[in-house]
């Protein structure tokens, strides 16, 4: 569990730290987790005043002085991402440019993750891309949350944190009085987060086997490992279509599940995804809070829980120059 935060109180001054006090700014993206955030380490948000020009240019004018302070950005960069990105891009500039002492980049949900290396002759390496683009801008330290790829992390040439869910995530699913459990990842890339989750619940792992038959196209060929008559989890970084997952639901409960649920991290939940994930009879999809979602897409099978005392005990743990992977020990 993650233990009691440090009040404001405690760290206020200066001397706490060697970056200065710690400062909040929040885009645009998910300004109800910044909120969270910033109420849960009693730290209020400055106004990084963001506008927009006729022509959809964006404009920053941050209302406080930065200068030699411990500043930390909260942005997703989830949908629409490339208005994300360019807000983040801009604060970052404005704040290097105010002599701020330390900038870290606070991304709950990185974009273009999913283009992380070539599967095609002439691809881009977009996920690369934008590490190049986050550091130049300004940002001297990044906390991620759930990367697609790990491999994304060694992206950047500054300092990173890598954070978890699966704590959170394993804590609710122990309180749904799930019998006989099997954790089950979509493919094997997904093998290692699917373990994570396992491991916190001392249960079996199963994997299922896919194939792509279009940018938006997938079979799922296969799941093997012991599902019959099980309460069976799938685990998942993003859901976008919901299409993999409902179709890897239809398969478990082919091979006898008994329940099926679904955790992921990042909600992105475009065009119908919801309604797909309830047509594939799956009971439960637990979702956390680090992109905001559409009013009407709440309710029944979504389970959100907040990310925002994770994220409040790392920021404060790197104001303070303390160790954040102790939270996962």
């Amino acid at each position: 569990m993650i233990g009691r935060l440090t009040t404001a109180v405690e760290f206020a001054g200066e001397e706490a730290s060697p970056w200065g006090a710690l400062k909040l700014i929040a885009g645009s993206a998910n300004p109800e987790l910044a909120a969270r955030i910033s109420e849960t380490i009693d730290v209020p948000l400055t106004d990084p005043r963001l506008r927009h020009f006729p022509d959809g240019e964006i404009n920053v004018k941050i209302e406080d002085s930065m200068r030699g302070h411990d500043v930390f950005v909260i942005q997703p960069t989830s949908p629409p991402v490339n208005e994300h990105l360019m807000e983040l891009f801009i604060i970052l500039d404005a704040l290097r440019r105010a002599s701020a002492g330390r900038v870290t980049a606070v991304i709950p949900y990185y974009g273009y993750a999913r283009k992380e290396r070539k599967t095609q002759p002439r691809e881009p390496i977009s996920a690369k891309l934008v590490a190049n683009f986050i550091t130049l801008a300004g940002a001297d330290r990044l906390l991620l949350l759930d990367l697609h790829a790990e491999a994304i992390e060694g992206f950047f040439d500054v300092p990173t944190d890598h954070l978890s869910p699966h704590r959170i995530v394993a804590d609710h699913l122990r309180t749904l009085n799930l019998q006989r459990l099997t954790v089950v990842a979509p493919d094997a890339g997904g093998g290692r987060r699917a373990e994570a989750v396992a491991n916190q619940l001392q249960a079996p792992i199963a994997f299922g086997y896919k194939r792509r038959s279009g940018d938006d196209e997938v079979e799922v060929i296969a799941v093997s490992g012991d599902v019959k008559d099980r309460d069976c989890v799938i685990v998942e970084d993003i859901i976008t279509t919901g299409g993999t997952i409902s179709k890897l639901a239809q398969s478990l409960h082919k091979q006898g599940a008994r329940r099926v649920l679904v955790a992921a991290t990042h909600p992105v939940l475009t065009g119908d995804a919801v309604q797909r994930l309830k047509n594939a009879d799956i009971e439960h999809v637990i979702v956390t809070d680090s992109i905001p979602i559409a009013p009407e897409k709440l309710g029944p099978p979504l389970t959100v829980l907040s990310v925002a005392p994770l994220l409040a005990e790392a920021i404060v743990r790197v104001h303070e120059n303390r160790s954040v992977s102790e939270l996962f020990r």
